[in-house]
């Protein structure tokens, strides 16, 4: 069987580009059992809850549903279980100091497989106020009527 290449999207999650300010972001390697990567590779997960703590000097992913394989029998996973972030002892330290600052919090931005692993981009990121929020919104409809203006004005000619 041919080693699989390049990026496939299983999950992202949208709504923490919405909720935070992304600062800095980082690709993870994932401990998983095998009925997970089963469910994984069917599409199958959900990232909307997911954060990631420290506990001791290891990271740790929280809050990440990945349903319980289908064809699986007593082997299988729970589904919102602890999953270990796999990074260099550097960019723990680096991301143990800044979630150390005032308002700074680590969440999953994307899961994928790359070159057959299961790799998850975690960003830390700083919660937006709800003004936030609505000037960002206000902007993006903004841009979009000004494109559509441009594009309408293109046809008329």
């Amino acid at each position: 069987m041919a080693k699989e290449q390049g990026r496939k999207l299983v999950a992202s999650n949208r709504k923490a580009r919405h909720d935070y300010h992304i600062e800095d972001t980082y690709e993870a390697g994932l401990v998983l059992t095998g009925t997970e990567v089963k469910s994984l590779r069917m599409g199958r997960a959900s990232l909307v809850d997911g954060y990631a703590t420290f506990y001791g000097d290891e990271l740790w992913l929280e809050g990440v549903h990945i349903p319980e394989y289908l064809n699986g029998t007593w082997t299988n996973h729970t589904p919102r279980r602890r999953r270990k972030l796999l990074l260099n002892r550097v960019e723990l330290t680096k991301l143990a100091q800044k979630t150390r600052e005032s308002g700074h919090t680590i969440v999953p931005l994307a899961l994928y497989f790359k070159d057959g692993r299961a790799k998850v981009e975690i960003a830390v990121a700083k919660g937006k106020k709800a003004y936030d929020k609505r000037h960002a919104l206000r902007e993006r409809q903004d841009r979009r009527e000004a494109e559509r203006a441009l594009h309408s004005r293109g046809r008329a000619d």
